[in-house]
């Protein structure tokens, strides 16, 4: 490949190269220990320097390098791995540019043209290269090192590459990490000694940045229980981010089956790029720092001085722009910072070109105006085309400076934006609850009313300086008035401003109304379980214990759990969701509980709670920083996870009274999960010296409990009858009562330290070892549950590969059946499921004997069998079934398993032969999970009272009474002509290479023909008597208990069993019985120790290790 121009001085350095090929102007050359006389020590010295150094030229095998006659300085212009390449390289040299040098005069004018050449051969290729790369030709070169050294598959996408020294033990080993799509992978070769990794993302635990004595800054790596560290990068911090996206997207992809179509970036595996997981991660950062939804995407920044009217100075700091949304923030992130949705912009004027300047005016008379913007045209015309504004007239410097200045209006409460204002539906309420069960009396002179006043007066003055609406600048004031607590009557307006649902409500009018139109009356597990919690939320507040108050509730969960089907209805959702109602209107209710389901706690409402989990292991690691104390008394902190899960899943709502527990709700909405690890923190150091002294958990437990009891709000306007309503044990005496905002402002000046940046750094660490921790719990329970007697042992490392080649349909496509088919209702064990080509691929590896030339044809088989629910899918269960019968099973069984593999298939009958007609009715709508059968599910639930638990128990329980009626052989229909010579062709493919071949085969052959003799035998005994006795099977099975046996016949027996003369049963095919066969088999001692003969599964399982991940690249 052709390279930029690049300097070498030496020629020759370290005779490291050979000369193959020269004239005046240019020099091929080969690389020692490549192509002829290679190898020995100088092979073996220049593949460790071909590791070492960071050269593309001294790694590729050949170069080119153009030098003058009258200068030692050369230039490598190109390289190739094979000289096939360089050869055309060299003659497409000879014929395009050595003719054209000899007009030159002077050895800088050569040397100047053949550099402009050689650019604009790398720019024309650069066109057409698909690889969007900062260096395309050196990625090139690494990406053919890469597939050379690992033996990946060719799907598998390079992402980028870094020079570094991986720690083997004490000793470090200089060489190259490559980062793929699903692999971390690193090589080294010193002298003589090969290190080769490959670990893929989803089995990692742990990744980290640390320093130690040795290292001075390193990336840890954690994966199958062994350690591994990185250091030596130049680039340490940009291969971190790399290293945590691609981890990141791999755990989204694979575990929680998540799409990406919103992400161009990241919507096909096979084109992902540096570039684009850069962009991911910043876009990421960008939406949680200023509360955006998931559709916007950072496309701009500028470096800008902002006007800042209320303190009257320009601060310094960045313009982030999206397709939706202006925003500013400052330098320091905690100053000030605005976000301006394009909605809102009515002009953008350039009043002044020498100061690069920009004014952005918004509706309310308001304006920003941004200095020093080094490309401040752009910015402005970008803004104007997404706002849809032509340029207007210059306006004058004076205008603008007036414009400035009056950036609030006269009314402010003309600010405040009414979004989402299209025609309700009636069933929706318009008020929040609170006003109407609990409206404020203007002339209460009440000393709290007073004090309640006082705090209206000052987010007055607040909005007066700083803007209301959507386009307020949040400032630390703004903080420090959330702290001391927000007013009853802005309550509402705060939470939908602060969380940034006020903008999502406003791109979305009457979204909800139709979402509330189209979910009532529709029956789902989801709606079940929300009737069920209805009357548990909240249930001593007046609001909840009418039916408006409960109606409110029901139309937003509802609504919720149909808009986002993955999450449903989760336990908690319903408690955040009555207090949300109280002080917001229902609509914005709704909006609330999006943004709080779906952008500030991530994964918290799901059946694995993960986001929760990991908010505690980050909960637990601020512990070990801030309470050194409690550690010291208390190792174990796991005792605060179980106990501080309702903290997070319901922001203290349930654990502490309500009207102090909308004053966190206050600070989450303004700061988001950091303002929850920093109260919990405040309640341990407040109780420090009580839970150190406590003896055992369920001491501590009571101490918590008393605490929070105690906790009141002597500045809540609320009447007692209100204030009493969450509150547990009114028996405080035994404790002394804190106030809720003093207990916030300890937290804020104890703990207001913490960054947001680093608790969502800390979020991403925690999150793969806490679904790797549940991913080991459940192969555990699943394991122990499985009730298989040869596999047991192993069966830990069987769901391992089980798993890896569930992963592995899905690592290369987005398209996979088990991607296609999820279904998240599912139990999560269940939801590992394998089509036909990855189980085909995994049974190729571990079955026990070698099925030879029709192997694909045979797992087609086995497929089909074990299908149970007949989706297409195999899940573990039934894969490890079906090896325990393979490996260990008995005779009979094994025989039995053969035998229904020649079966036709799409018949209950042959598994169920005993059902009646509506049993097998049901049968199929509980396997195939059909919409009827959940609300077949609901119903019952409804009629019996039972809960979801129970119904499930019940029927699993009737399953596993169907499926024992499976053993019973006589209740296996007959083989016709055609099976039973496909069954014999399969027995003769299984003993096939076999020690014992031919001995097996003649037995096969004697069992055969002494099988036939018989059945011609019984043929002719019943020649005499054949219409009634023809007759006679039919009518029985059409009145009596035995009608399954018509059905269990193969189609080819099904027909001739209805002839109605003689002639015709003499012409039919023969058809054998299990019974028949498994007797003539028994008598061939030479087929019974085969199929008695252990096999060894740790060897099986052993090869299957080494030869997973290859079968896939041999495909």
């Amino acid at each position: 490949m052709w390279l930029k121009p690049e300097e070498i001085l030496l020629k020759n350095a370290f005779k490291l190269w050979v000369t193959e090929k020269d004239n005046e102007y240019f020099v091929l050359q080969r690389r020692r220990g490549y192509g002829e006389g290679g190898g020995g020590l100088t092979g073996l010295l220049v593949g460790t320097l071909d590791t070492v150094l960071d050269s593309t030229s001294k790694v590729a095998p050949y170069r080119i390098l153009h030098h003058t006659p009258d200068s030692q300085v050369y230039w490598s212009i190109a390289c190739g791995v094979t000289k096939e390449e360089i050869i055309q390289h060299w003659d497409w040299l000879q014929q395009n540019i050595m003719r054209t040098l000899s007009v030159f005069d002077s050895s800088e004018d050569v040397t100047s043209f053949v550099q402009g050449k050689i650019r604009g051969l790398i720019a024309e290729e650069g066109k057409t290269c698909l690889v969007q790369e900062d260096d395309p030709e050196k990625f090139r070169e690494a990406h053919l090192r890469f597939e050379k050294w690992f033996e990946l598959p060719p799907e598998e996408k390079l992402v980028t590459y870094y020079s570094c020294s991986y720690w083997k033990g004490k000793v470090p080993c200089q060489g190259w990490l490559y980062l793929s799509t699903n692999f971390l992978c690193f090589y080294s070769y010193l002298l003589g000694a090969e290190v080769k990794l490959v670990i893929s993302w989803d089995e990692l635990w742990r990744l980290e940045k640390t320093s130690n004595v040795i290292l001075t800054e390193s990336i840890h790596v954690l994966a199958h229980g062994e350690d591994h560290y990185f250091s030596m990068l130049l680039h340490l911090n940009e291969t971190f981010v790399i290293m945590e996206q691609l981890a990141d997207y791999s755990i989204k992809r694979l575990f929680d089956k998540e799409s990406f179509q919103r992400e161009p970036a990241l919507s096909d595996p096979l084109q992902i790029t540096k570039r684009g997981l850069e962009a991911n991660a910043k876009s990421e950062q960008f939406r949680t720092f200023f509360r955006l939804p998931k559709e916007e995407n950072l496309l701009e920044v500028h470096e800008s001085f902002l006007w800042v009217p209320f303190s009257h100075f320009n601060t310094l700091g960045k313009i982030c722009l999206s397709e939706n949304y202006l925003c500013f923030a400052s330098q320091d992130g905690s100053q000030c910072h605005v976000i301006i949705p394009m909605r809102e912009v009515v002009n953008v004027e350039k009043p002044d070109s020498s100061s690069r300047a920009l004014t952005v005016c918004v509706r309310g008379k308001r304006a920003l105006r941004f200095s020093e913007v080094r490309d401040y045209q752009r910015l402005a015309n970008t803004i104007r085309s997404r706002c849809g504004i032509s340029a207007s007239p210059q306006h004058s410097a004076s205008s603008e400076v007036m414009c400035c200045d009056c950036f609030i209006c006269d009314n402010p409460e003309d600010v405040t934006l009414m979004v989402g204002q299209k025609d309700s539906s009636k069933a929706v309420s318009t008020e929040a609850l609170m006003t109407v069960f609990h409206p404020q009396d203007v002339e209460n002179l009440d000393p709290k009313m007073l004090k309640e006043k006082m705090k209206e007066q000052s987010w007055n003055i607040h909005f007066s300086e700083y803007g209301r609406g959507t386009s307020m600048f949040f400032t630390r004031k703004t903080r420090d008035l959330i702290v001391r607590g927000v007013p009853e009557a802005l309550r509402g307006e705060l939470w939908m401003l602060f969380s940034g649902a006020v903008n999502d409500m406003a791109t979305h009018p009457g979204y909800y109304t139709e979402l509330v139109e189209q979910s009532l009356g529709t029956s789902t597990l989801a709606t079940d379980e929300i009737e069920r919690d209805l009357h548990r939320s909240l249930p001593e507040h007046p609001a909840f214990q009418s039916d408006t108050g409960i109606s409110a509730l029901r139309r937003v969960l509802t609504a919720y759990a149909y808009r986002n089907p993955k999450i449903g209805y989760c336990q908690a959702m319903n408690i955040l969701t009555s207090v949300l109602l109280l002080y917001a209107k229902e609509e914005e209710a709704f909006w609330l509980l999006v943004a709080v389901c779906e952008r500030m706690l991530p994964d918290y409402f799901n059946r694995r709670i993960i986001g929760a989990l990991v908010d505690q292991a980050v909960f637990e690691d601020l512990i070990r920083e801030n309470l050194p104390q409690l550690v010291e008394h208390m190792t174990d902190l796991s005792f605060f996870s179980s106990v501080s899960l309702s903290w997070f899943l319901t922001l203290f709502i349930s654990v502490l009274p309500i009207e102090s527990a909308v004053n966190v709700v206050d600070c989450f909405f303004y700061d988001g999960i950091k303002a929850i690890l920093q109260l919990g923190l405040a309640v341990l150091d407040y109780n420090m010296e009580a839970l150190i002294s406590c003896h055992d958990d369920a001491e501590a437990v009571t101490i918590l409990n008393k605490f929070f009891d105690s906790v009141t709000n002597k500045d809540s306007p609320l009447p007692p009858t209100v204030q009493q309503a969450s509150v547990g044990n009114n028996d405080k005496a035994s404790h002394i009562s804190v106030d809720i905002s003093e207990l916030i402002r300890e937290a804020y000046e104890k703990y207001g330290n913490i960054r947001s940046e680093e608790v969502e750094s800390s979020r991403k660490r925690n999150k793969l070892y806490v679904i790797q921790t549940l991913e080991d719990t459940t192969k555990q329970n699943v394991v122990s549950k499985l009730r298989v007697t040869s596999t047991g042992v192993m069966l830990p490392s069987l769901f391992i590969y089980f798993q890896r080649q569930h992963f592995l349909s899905c690592y290369w496509t987005m398209n996979s059946p088990a991607l296609l088919h999820h279904d998240p209702s599912l139990a999560y064990l269940e939801q590992y499921q394998l089509g036909f080509q990855q189980f085909s691929m995994l049974f190729s590896l571990l079955e026990p004997w070698a099925f030879c030339s029709i192997k694909s044809t045979l797992s087609l088989w086995v497929f089909r069998l074990i299908d149970e629910n007949q989706d297409g899918l195999i899940n573990f269960k039934e894969f490890c079934c079906a090896l325990d019968t393979l490996y260990t099973g008995s005779f009979t069984n094994k025989l039995k398993f053969l035998f229904k593999l020649h079966l036709p298939p799409g018949k209950f009958s042959l598994i169920l032969p005993q059902l009646s007609s509506i049993d097998l009715n049901c049968f199929s709508f509980s396997h195939k999970r059909q919409p009827y059968a959940l609300k077949t599910l609901s119903l019952s639930i409804k009629l019996t009272g039972r809960g979801k638990v129970d119904l499930q128990a019940y029927l699993k329980q009737w399953q596993n009474e169907i499926l024992k009626k499976e053993e019973t052989i006589k209740d296996l229909p007959r083989i016709n002509q055609t099976q039973f010579i496909q069954f014999s062709k399969t027995l003769y493919n299984i003993f096939h290479g076999d020690p014992e071949e031919e001995s097996l085969y003649r037995a096969v052959a004697h069992v055969t023909s002494l099988l036939l003799r018989m059945e011609e035998v019984g043929r002719r005994l019943l020649e005499p008597s054949s219409p009634p006795e023809s007759k006679k099977p039919a009518n029985t099975t059409a009145g009596e208990e035995s009608s399954t046996e018509e059905s269990s016949t193969t189609p080819e027996s099904s027909d001739t069993s209805s002839s109605h003369n003689s002639q015709d049963l003499s012409e039919t095919e023969w058809s054998f019985s299990f019974e028949q066969v498994l007797a003539s088999l028994l008598n061939e001692p030479a087929i019974v120790s085969f199929f008695e003969r252990p096999v060894d599964i740790q060897m099986k399982l052993g090869q299957a290790k080494v030869a997973q991940l290859k079968s896939k690249t041999n495909k």
